[in-house]
């Protein structure tokens, strides 16, 4: 048993409140205060924590109750050691989760609060209420009286006489409010299909999160935010995943960025080199490489650039012909003989699998996926069941290869983006979080 730095989980009753801005704007105030924050996502997200780590200056790491052991838990809670204080954002609404448990849990962000100690602030979005909003948060904090509740801040608050309102129902409930934001107009992030744009996209992403930061300065209570933090005392034990290869070229530019820090940082801590390179530049794999490994990301946004990067696309087949090829998601599309994209047209991919997909005919794929492997990938032998999350808008025309694995979704129903396996290449429509414990 080991102490730990305190936390708090900035958490709401929906999506769409604001966390996000919060998140970004605290996290940069308590660095600015010269603190090491080190910021988590609950949950399997793969964008919020490129911008957690902009503004941190500290990789964010996800904890996922449902697709995650405690040993792996442990692991990733390990990486706050050396931090002052650790603000994690939650996903959706706070307890939010499925239906069927995981290795862990349901994937709520109360089960991340509860089991890291961590006292929950929830962003209440008062927009069209007043004192109502207090019944809300009321609910909130009574639904599981077990959890640490730190306490609201009132988001987009119209007026001083709202602000008011909205507070004289806290008061009633007994709620402390931690801060009131005004209601502007030009604090929300861009966003794109599946959520917010990337990081390394945003046309000024240091300007806004400077500009967020200021804004949480000047409309909360930075002290109290700080002495609301706690933290249980965690277990030790327990480690992050292990590599596929030991020299493995990875894909990483603005179609292919979905990668999960704790994957990556298990991936060193092992020993494993990563070579990083970019197809969107024409950049071929490093020859010198055991493994290729294309994640996910937007190459339906960039399908014609990657049709006519030839140096890329040779480099990918003359590695495909002696040595593994993995890709998820995105990185499986591009893998495929082709992409069609929202116009229509159609682009020719890798043709190292014949999965043919379209973003013309778009249907939303979300959820966790439990894999279980009828065919060795990379790193995980025939019969290993695996951990992971679908998050896209493409939809498959063929899927001609020999399936994978055999997939499933959170409740155990089958889906049916198997995966493909054709020689040395191999792919997944699902994002890999972790092997399934034993």
């Amino acid at each position: 048993m080991t102490d730990v730095p305190p936390g708090l989980l900035i958490s709401a009753p929906s999506s769409g409140t604001g966390k996000t801005t919060v998140m970004l704007g605290l996290l940069r105030a308590l660095r600015d205060d010269g603190l090491t924050v080190q910021p988590y996502k609950s949950g399997p997200d793969y964008i919020d924590p490129a911008f957690h780590r902009a503004a941190s200056g500290r990789p964010s790491f996800n904890l996922d109750t449902w697709a995650m052991d405690p040993a792996l838990l442990n692991g990733i809670a390990a990486e706050m050691m050396d931090a002052d204080i650790c603000i994690a954002e939650g996903s959706m609404g706070l307890y939010d989760g499925v239906a069927t448990k995981g290795q862990t849990g349901f994937g709520s962000s109360a089960e991340t609060a509860m089991r890291m100690g961590w006292p929950v602030i929830l962003v209440v979005d008062v927009g069209g209420q007043a004192q109502s909003a207090a019944a809300t948060a009321l609910g909130f904090k009574a639904y599981a009286p077990d959890l640490p509740f730190a306490g609201v801040i009132l988001n987009r608050v119209a007026s001083p006489r709202h602000e008011r309102l909205a507070r004289l129902g806290m008061d009633k409930a007994g709620i402390p409010v931690l801060g009131v934001l005004p209601r502007r107009g030009d604090l929300s992030l861009p966003e794109r299909h599946l959520g917010l744009i990337q990081a390394v996209e945003h046309p000024d992403l240091e300007t806004a999160i400077a500009g967020y930061a200021e804004f949480l300065r000047a409309h909360v209570d930075l002290p109290a935010i700080r002495a609301a933090a706690a933290g249980a005392v965690q277990k030790s034990g327990g480690g992050l995943p292990r590599p596929p290869a030991q020299r493995i070229a990875l894909a990483q530019d603005a179609a292919f960025s979905f990668t999960y820090p704790h994957l990556l940082k298990g991936w060193r801590a092992a020993g494993a080199e990563i070579l990083p390179f970019s197809p969107l530049a024409d950049e071929a794999p490093d020859t010198s490489a055991d493994l290729v490994w294309l994640p996910g990301g937007y190459p339906e946004l960039h399908a014609g650039q990657l049709a006519a990067a030839s140096q890329f696309l040779a480099g990918l087949r003359a590695h495909a012909e002696t040595r593994p090829v993995h890709g998820e998601c995105g990185g499986y599309m591009a893998l495929g003989t082709a992409l069609i994209d929202k116009e229509g047209n159609t682009h020719a991919m890798a043709g190292l699998l014949g999965l043919v997909t379209s973003y013309e005919k778009r249907k939303f794929h979300l959820g966790y996926r439990r894999a279980v492997l009828g065919a060795a990938m990379p790193g995980f032998a025939t019969g290993q069941a695996l951990r992971g999350h679908e998050f896209h808008y493409s939809t498959i025309l063929e899927q001609p290869d020999a399936a994978l694995a055999d997939v499933f979704d959170a409740d155990g129903n089958p889906v049916p983006e198997t995966g493909s396996l054709r020689g040395n290449v191999t792919g997944t429509f699902f994002h890999l979080i972790t092997p399934e414990a034993a």
